[in-house]
């Protein structure tokens, strides 16, 4: 569900709870400004994942980038080796 969705469905919810008699009233109200607060820690916690999972993705690119850097020396670092190696024979 979209934002302006929620917001709208929220502030109908308590038009509507306005309508009802004054006893019903502040237990609903309660609930619905519940709802609002849980909608907004959720948004807050999405948002936070989100950035988490850049920063994890963009770490694992350094990793990968890190070992495939390590995977060329130790391959040119072995051929130099190899070389001494065979030039010693």
């Amino acid at each position: 569900m979209k934002e302006n969705d929620f917001q709208a469905r929220l502030a109908n919810l308590l038009e509507q709870i306005e309508t009802l008699p004054e006893s019903d009233r502040p237990k609903l109200a309660q609930l619905a400004t519940e709802t609002n607060t849980r909608h907004q820690r959720m948004k807050k916690t999405i948002v936070e994942l989100q950035d988490s999972l850049d920063h994890l993705r963009l770490s694992v690119k350094y990793l990968v980038f890190d070992l495939e850097a390590t995977r060329r020396e130790n391959k040119y670092l072995r051929n130099m080796l190899d070389n001494n190696a065979e030039g010693a024979d």
